[in-house]
């Protein structure tokens, strides 16, 4: 892919020895430096304290930044960890055995390993989330959120943005830290499964539809009571489906008196500060007040549940019997297990990192509010491209970054991507160790998780535009990873930036690098979904699956072959999205003046 001009000599150096793999979940662009910080602080104490939870042989992760990236490097526990380091793989077998067996901090981790199975640590886990950390998590952001940014003066803005990013950095490390609760019992699922019955990761997934109910929505409680109010409420429904302007149409339903209006407060009230992305740079729900409305729209109007739980029991029934009689205890129980933790995937990202990252936008934009008033930016967003201290260093009347140098630096976030940076930075890690040096227990864990990540982006060998000798007709084609047998026929709405959501109408099929768990709010709205990156772990097949709409993942450049508008074929049986009337467009890459 090409590099815009001014950006032609970044070079990618390797921020040490060893191999340093690109972060592709959360950034599909550079990521702001204020958000870098965030990340670079929050997410290795979480995989930390859950590797360690659940005794997994790591010490944990090393996450730099370069050039606006994320490269992650692991990093074992004991002696193995320097020859991990430098890329040259684990010692000889038998060494390993010894190692393992002999190194009194591997041992206790396996030994907390096998006690994690024994006793099911994520239900535990689970519940304290629930009890615990959910709640508090809510509470802080409350708090946060019932500060108005724009009453400050400047001694505690400065204080409420400095206490914004330690919050967000909080989040994200919270997020992270139950990340083996979710991964561990679904991993083990998929590993036993797969090998008792030999059916994709795919369809043993499926099983999981109907466990996560944050997937069909954001406040999923609060929606469905406000659905549930308007579709009582002749005037709620005139409000909501009126023409016109849709923040008015907001601002109407909060004011309308009884349960609708109780219902719409308690609503937006949870969702107005949630990021729909993963950095600053991302809008807040409550900025894309036409997204909202649409999906209000669509989610009073039903859904296809009941079909799809029926669909899904039937598949059940069929995996099931394809299990030998002696093992299908067995997957009853780790079916169950899987099902139980399934909602804390989206519940993590929702309840912790989504809303403290929109709560630290907010503030931001008020730092970018006061340098448009001094005269010192032209527009409140050039403030997310500010590190912490330049934002304190502007607001104090000092020197730093110029209106130009914002410009730049919005640019670069705007042109660069995934594409441009190498997936490795040194060579990539030597073969890991054989499972069968690992006691049962961490070998089993070692499985389950191996089988999670590949899954999470293993993608379609032959994904991408088919050879020419394979296209039959004139039509332009991709293909990829198919989630769901189905055909659909609709508008594609190509969207490089959660920004894009307002563009989104009933019925769209969503063209997209990849999807979070932030993505949920505007997933009522579409009809398909097909996505650059990710495997069938990833969660736009996830909700794919949950929503029983056709999903193809992993296409590698649909976002750059499907034009924004086009009308295109998405057949969940061949994997392939078929472009059926295209017409020319503008490109969707951000003007950024310089």
């Amino acid at each position: 892919m090409k590099v815009h001009p001014m950006f032609a000599d970044v070079r990618f150096e390797p921020p040490g020895p060893g191999p340093w793999e690109l972060e592709k979940s959360h950034f599909s662009r550079p990521a702001t430096r204020f958000g870098a910080d965030a990340l670079k602080e929050g997410m290795p104490i979480g995989f930390a304290k859950g590797m360690e939870r659940y005794g997994l042989p790591m010490k944990g992760m090393s996450l730099v930044m370069v050039n606006g990236f994320a490269y992650g490097q692991m990093v074992p526990l004991g002696v193995p960890a320097a020859a991990a380091r430098l890329g040259s793989g684990p010692p000889p077998k038998p060494v390993m055995w010894l190692l393992f067996r002999l190194h009194p901090e591997i041992r206790a981790r396996f030994k907390r390993c096998e006690r994690a199975f024994e006793s099911k640590l994520w239900r535990t886990d689970l519940g304290h989330w629930d009890r615990v950390d959910k709640p508090r998590a809510i509470e802080k952001h409350l708090a946060i959120q019932a500060i108005d940014p724009a009453t400050l003066d400047l001694g505690a803005l400065r204080e409420h943005v400095k206490r914004t990013r330690s919050h967000m950095a909080e989040m994200i490390a919270l997020h992270h830290q139950y990340n083996f609760t979710v991964m561990l019992p679904t991993g083990d699922y998929l590993a036993h499964v797969r090998e008792w019955t030999g059916v994709s990761s795919g369809e043993a997934l499926a099983l999981l539809r109907g466990t996560s109910p944050l997937a069909r929505g954001i406040a999923i409680d609060e929606l469905e009571a406000l659905a549930k109010a308007l579709r009582a409420s002749e005037e709620g429904r005139r409000v909501l489906t009126r023409q016109g302007d849709a923040q008015a149409a907001l601002d109407a339903l909060v004011a309308l008196p009884g349960e609708v209006g109780t219902a719409a407060r308690a609503y937006l009230g949870l969702v107005q500060c949630r990021s729909i992305g993963y950095d600053i740079a991302d809008k807040t729900a409550g900025e894309l007040p036409d997204m909202l409305v649409r999906a209000l729209r669509a989610t009073i109007e039903g859904n296809r549940e009941d079909d799809a739980l029926a669909a899904r029991d039937a598949k059940e029934r069929e995996i099931r019997a394809r299990v030998p009689a002696a093992h299908r205890a067995h997957f009853d129980e780790l079916l169950g297990e899987a099902r139980l933790v399934n909602r804390l995937r989206d519940e993590r990202g929702i309840y912790a990192d989504s809303w403290g990252t929109g709560l630290a936008r907010r503030a931001v934009l008020e730092v970018g509010r006061r340098l448009v008033s001094a005269g010192k930016v032209e527009d409140p967003e050039r403030a997310i491209d500010l590190t912490f201290e330049e934002m304190v260093a502007l607001l104090e009347g000092r020197s730093g970054p110029s209106a130009a140098e914002l410009s730049k630096r919005a640019l670069y976030r705007a042109t660069m991507t995934l594409d441009h940076a190498p997936p490795w930075l040194n060579a990539p890690p030597g073969e890991p160790p054989p499972l069968d040096v690992f006691p049962a227990a961490a070998r089993r864990a070692m499985r389950a998780m191996n089988m999670l990540m590949e899954d999470m982006t293993a993608e379609q060998p032959n994904a991408g535009k088919p050879p020419e000798s394979e296209i039959k007709n004139a039509a332009a084609r991709v293909r990829g990873l198919t989630i769901n047998a189905g055909v659909y026929e609709g508008t594609a709405r190509v969207v490089l930036d959660p920004a894009d959501f307002g563009r989104i109408e009933r019925g769209d099929v969503l063209v997209t690098r990849s999807t979070s768990a932030y993505f949920n709010v505007v997933l009522p709205l579409l009809g398909a979904i097909v996505t650059d990156r990710g495997g069938q772990l990833s969660h736009a097949a996830i909700v794919a699956r949950e929503y029983g709409i056709p999903g193809i993942v992993g296409t590698k450049e649909a976002t750059v072959t499907i034009p924004d508008g086009a009308r295109v074929r998405v057949d969940g049986e061949t994997g392939e999205v078929t472009i059926l009337d295209a017409a020319p467009i503008p490109s969707l890459v951000p003007e950024v003046a310089i």
